[in-house]
C-alpha cells in the first residue's frame, strides 16, 4: 500500500523529493498510511474540494479488502 501512495503523490508534486509515506501496523487488521509532502505541494495530492485525497483513499480501500485489513490514509 504504501508503494502505491508513494507512486501517485510523486507523479502528482511539483517536488517528489519531498515526498515521505510511512505505513505503520496499528492494531489486528488495520493499517495506517502517512503521508507527507512539501506545503506547496499539498493542494495538489488533496485535489479540488478533496477529489483526489477521495481517490486515493478508494484505491486503498480496494487494495485492502484484498489483504483483509482496514486503511486509514492521513495527509500531512
Amino acid at each position: 500500500m504504501k508503494e502505491l501512495v508513494e507512486y501517485i503523490a510523486k507523479n502528482l508534486v511539483d517536488d517528489p523529493d519531498s515526498v515521505k509515506v510511512e505505513e505503520t501496523q496499528e492494531e489486528q487488521g488495520f493499517v495506517s498510511v502517512t503521508l507527507e509532502v512539501n506545503p506547496q505541494d499539498k493542494g495538489k495530492v488533496i485535489g479540488r474540494q478533496g477529489r483526489v485525497a477521495k481517490s486515493m483513499r478508494t484505491l486503498l480501500r480496494v487494495m485492502a479488502v484484498k489483504d483483509d485489513v482496514r486503511v486509514n490514509l492521513e495527509i500531512l
